[in-house]
């Protein structure tokens, strides 16, 4: 009999985890997702910018699977795991695997500060990206007809916690926004009022990176007109308040919260599988700790048998891929009855856009910066985009965009049912 199995998340995991049994006439796959689309999660900063289309970095999961014989799609959101039957139940009906693989991701970590989970803006999935633009948009509206200097500052101001490499890119791509279109487009605006900030508890910015990295998105957030504060945790945020751990207050409408993630709660699986940060204990092989067929990818799953990241692999884009692949082929290697392979994490580097012709890029053996840097994390972006016409459109739009500083896109999109 073929085999049913069921991945939970259409990430890069779950993708590539498809990708590598399609057309393998031993298994039945079916991918549960509650978004009906994949999508690049490196280029959401731009979609929250009003710099490119959401569709530039998504692909609906129907279109890509139309060509796979053996790979169904299933809209629902997990709702908890059942391993007594083998069973899982989502918000649409109850579905029964062979082999389970939970590939869910991370959502927003607000380190239990509730006010701040009430009233920052995060950005981790496409809906948060148009809620975070349509708010920027409306804020800048509402700045242009103030006319008291006191609700000014509180207006213009944004804070971005979080100085990873979303946060800094963030922040350059909100800077350059201010120096070429803010000035042309919201003349009625004074931007002595407005003031970019960028928090982080650590002493560096993008601290997984190299000191060459560090320094450089350090220097040119600088010259972009950044406020950088560094060593400071963001304690509270109330009565548009950011309350830092040191006591200094800024005010402002707008908290954009990049800070750090947590697993996505998984219901049904027994406490001994869960570790820190809610990330689902696995072997080398990604199989759950303590269960039988259930295995979990990427993001949510914490492995500690490699000798070379005992603490667990970095939450990185090519770990989810490389894992997705790994496991893809062990499945395989379980019907076979052949022996299984480990993963090993094979590291391809890291990168950030810091502005316009401006990156750095940390590669295995060395680090550059610069034009180069910048020209390889638009070659390197462009690439995973699942689609040929999603390349090209970005390409287009990137090269129109990087000439003119004016992108098109800057719509207020509000949808709702007309009463009439």
């Amino acid at each position: 009999m073929k085999k049913h199995i069921v991945i939970v998340g259409g990430g890069f995991a779950g993708i590539n985890l498809v990708k590598s049994l399609v057309n393998d006439n031993r298994f039945i796959i079916t991918l549960v997702d509650k978004n009906n689309y994949h999508f690049f999660p490196p280029l959401i900063y731009q979609v929250a910018t009003s710099f490119i289309e959401a569709s530039n970095i998504s692909y609906p999961f129907r279109r890509l699977f139309s060509n796979y014989k053996n790979v169904q799609f299933y809209m629902g959101s997990l709702v908890r795991v059942i391993p007594e039957t083998k069973t899982i139940e989502t918000d649409n009906g109850k579905l029964d695997y062979d082999y389970l693989v939970l590939a869910l991701g991370t959502e927003s970590n607000f380190f239990g500060m509730e006010n701040v989970q009430k009233c920052a803006l995060p950005m981790k999935t496409i809906d948060e990206a148009l809620y975070l633009r349509n708010y920027i948009l409306l804020t800048l509206e509402e700045a242009a007809r103030n006319k008291s200097i006191k609700e000014a500052q509180k207006l213009q101001n944004i804070v971005i916690a979080g100085g990873g490499p979303t946060g800094v890119e963030l922040a350059g791509m909100i800077a350059e926004m201010g120096q070429y279109i803010a000035e042309k487009e919201y003349p009625e605006i004074n931007r002595s009022f407005s003031n970019i900030y960028l928090i982080d508890a650590l002493p560096v910015l993008l601290s997984p990176m190299s000191k060459i990295a560090q320094e450089a998105a350090y220097t040119k957030l600088q010259k972009l007109g950044v406020k950088i504060i560094l060593n400071v945790a963001v304690k509270d945020y109330t009565d548009a308040k950011v309350i830092l751990a040191d006591g200094r207050v800024i005010e402002t409408e707008t908290l954009i919260w990049t800070s750090g993630v947590i697993g996505r709660e998984v219901k049904g699986l027994p406490e001994e599988s869960i570790g820190k940060g809610r990330r689902i204990l696995v072997d080398a092989y990604n199989k759950v700790q303590g269960l039988d067929s259930v295995y979990a990818v990427g993001d949510i799953c914490l492995q500690m048998t490699e000798e070379t990241y005992p603490k667990g692999h970095p939450q990185l884009a090519q770990v989810a891929i490389q894992q997705g692949k790994n496991l893809g082929k062990n499945l395989k290697r379980i019907e076979d009855e052949k022996i299984l392979v480990p993963f090993r994490y094979n590291d391809k580097g890291s990168m950030a856009i810091i502005s316009k012709f401006n990156a750095v890029v940390d590669l295995p053996k060395f680090s550059f910066k610069g034009f180069p840097a910048w020209l390889t994390w638009l070659f390197i972006h462009i690439i995973p985009l699942v689609g040929f016409r999603n390349k090209i459109r970005l390409a287009f739009d990137w090269l129109r965009l990087f000439i003119t500083n004016n992108p098109s896109i800057r719509l207020i999109l509000r949808p709702k049912k007309s009463n009439t």
